[in-house]
């Protein structure tokens, strides 16, 4: 048995814990503690509409590389749903300035760097985080604009009819986005449906919806080392789409990557970074954050 393969055998008990937003939503979250020598702390933020435990491997994984990992479920999602989303108020962008910021507080005064792994939302709530500066480097998969003209044609054809004939009859007859009754995720609350829908409409997502304007000056602000990654097989985030987005990152160093699927591997798609046919790309991930803010960036053409 080879070192990934035993790394991935095992099962590592991972911490309940609750963290507590500023407006005092409470979240579940899970901590898995380093094993051997500690590198760092490092935050999972994850995808739209996916539960924490999608990340559990690749947590479990970095943890034996000596992080110390916490995963969330964002409010409305998993552990962290109310009773019932029917009426129950939110906005999309809460997982990022008040959900995810609570993460970077709960760890920000630890003097061990603190690092970040998004994955597609993951990845644009770095530049809503209102702590952000407290991040030592970044790595992103999945991130992009989320307008279907950025895709395939068939993907984009797919898309634009979800969002105009069908979530819209499920969020009538539900009072929320009903997102499992399709199988692509969890459910999620009818203010993250409101503004998803409403972003993906535009080819540079929410920096060109005029009541969104100060985001652009606000990821200006980022100076964090940030990694874009994405599949070239990614139908929902291409590069092309993730390109769009990170451009916003301004003054940040950034490097920007296209994934190719391991030869003979299964697509990685837009789900698929976080399997573990796709572990080797767990090991570039983190060796490279704790290299990331000591190295100059590299950029493709965008």
């Amino acid at each position: 048995m080879n070192t990934l393969t035993s790394a991935l055998a095992d099962t590592l008990q991972a911490q309940e814990i609750v963290l507590v937003a500023k407006d005092g939503y409470r979240l579940s979250a899970l901590r898995y503690p380093a094993q051997g020598d500690v590198v760092g702390n490092l935050i999972v933020a994850g995808a739209t509409g996916v539960q924490q435990r999608l990340y559990r491997r690749f947590a479990e994984y970095a943890a034996r590389r000596g992080f110390n990992v916490l995963t969330l479920d964002y409010r409305g999602v998993g552990g962290s749903r109310p009773a019932s989303l029917k009426g129950f108020q939110m906005r999309y962008l809460d997982w990022g300035q008040l959900d995810l910021a609570a993460a970077v507080d709960y760890l920000k005064e630890d003097p061990l760097p603190l690092y970040w792994v998004g994955h597609s939302f993951g990845g644009h709530a770095i530049g809503l985080l209102p702590n952000h500066h407290a991040l030592t480097a970044c790595y992103t998969v999945g991130a992009g604009a989320g307008w279907s003209g950025w895709m395939s044609k068939s993907e984009g054809l797919k898309i634009r009819l979800m969002w105009t004939f069908v979530l819209p009859v499920i969020v009538k007859w539900k009072g929320y986005m009903a997102w499992s009754l399709l199988g692509m995720g969890d459910d999620l609350p009818l203010g993250v449906y409101k503004d998803w829908k409403r972003w993906c409409t535009r080819p540079n997502y929410f920096f060109d919806d005029p009541a969104m304007a100060h985001l652009v000056q606000q990821y200006a602000e980022v100076k964090t080392p940030c990694v874009f990654a994405t599949s070239v097989d990614d139908p929902w985030a291409p590069p092309r789409s993730r390109d769009a987005f990170a451009r916003f990152f301004s003054h940040a160093p950034r490097t920007i990557l296209d994934l190719q699927p391991p030869p003979g591997s299964p697509p990685i798609g837009h789900m698929g970074y976080f399997r573990e046919t796709t572990a080797p790309l767990w090991d570039d991930i983190l060796s490279w954050l704790p290299q990331g803010h000591l190295q100059p960036p590299r950029e493709s053409q965008e």
